[in-house]
């Protein structure tokens, strides 16, 4: 079984080694200490949310406070090739399940996305409380799974914004019931596969519109800016499912599993 993880801020565990004890301190040591009453000699793990993991023993525990003696401190590099969901607002909390989701299954980064078809609107004040909400899904998804990497939520982008991150990336794919190619292959034919050639992309968008769809105007924009589209299979997903099955299989493709 693995070890409980807990999260510090980026940069705390760099300077340690065997041996070294670690104090954690604020929200997640009152919750390994009163919700999950972890003990004096038990297993856990300590991550920075930036690749860094320490690995250790509770050597005591405080009111707020969890002190962990480390026998591993190592640094998690990130795949070579990274996938990045880009998820048009829906409604119902349907993008937020399809972040949380994709984050468990190993996504690297999020990038919220204001569709046409989008009824959900991130609008001045409300715009800076959701985007920290979608950060805060994504810390609590990495921390389920156990990752020392927490996802970054970039900015929302409109369909303007978005074309232009397209035209800059190393390969974007619109997930779009109307493709005549497969996921699969477009992965497959796209150079990407196993990342160790330095010409191969880099990163990889996976788009994802709204419960409405992505309109022909949408795809059209994206498609002239240099994305691709693919299909994910015979039936229509959620917005909600679109991209964590789309990060299942890509992961497969790329071999990132």
């Amino acid at each position: 079984m693995s070890n409980p993880v807990f999260f510090t801020q980026a940069g705390n565990l760099s300077h340690l080694g065997p041996g070294s004890v670690f104090v954690l301190e604020g929200p997640e040591a009152r919750h390994a200490v009163t919700v999950k009453r972890l003990a004096v000699g038990e297993q856990v793990d300590i991550a920075d949310g930036a690749g860094t993991r320490l690995t250790g023993t509770v050597s005591e525990t405080g009111s707020g406070t969890l002190a962990v003696t480390a026998s591993d401190v190592v640094f998690e590099e990130q795949p070579a090739v990274r996938l990045v969901l880009v998820q048009a607002l829906a409604k119902g909390d349907r993008d937020e399940l399809a972040v949380e989701t994709a984050t468990e299954l190993g996504i690297d980064a999020v990038v919220p996305w204001q569709s046409e078809r989008s009824i959900v609107r991130w609008k001045g004040d409300r715009a800076a409380k959701a985007h920290a909400k979608w950060q805060s899904v994504v810390a609590a998804a990495a921390k389920q799974a156990r990752r020392s990497h927490i996802p970054h939520v970039r900015p929302i982008v409109d369909t303007a914004a978005l074309a232009k991150v397209v035209a800059a990336a190393d390969l974007a794919i619109i997930l779009h019931e109307d493709a005549k190619n497969p996921l699969r292959t477009v992965l497959e034919e796209s150079g990407v596969p196993d990342g160790s050639d330095p010409g191969s992309p880099r990163e990889v968008l996976l788009i994802v519109g709204p419960e409405g769809g992505i309109s022909p105007r949408e795809v059209t924009r994206l498609s002239d800016a240099g994305a691709v589209t693919a299909l994910l299979g015979h039936h229509v997903l959620r917005s909600s499912t679109a991209g964590p099955t789309a990060v299942v299989l890509a992961s497969d493709v790329l071999g990132r599993w």
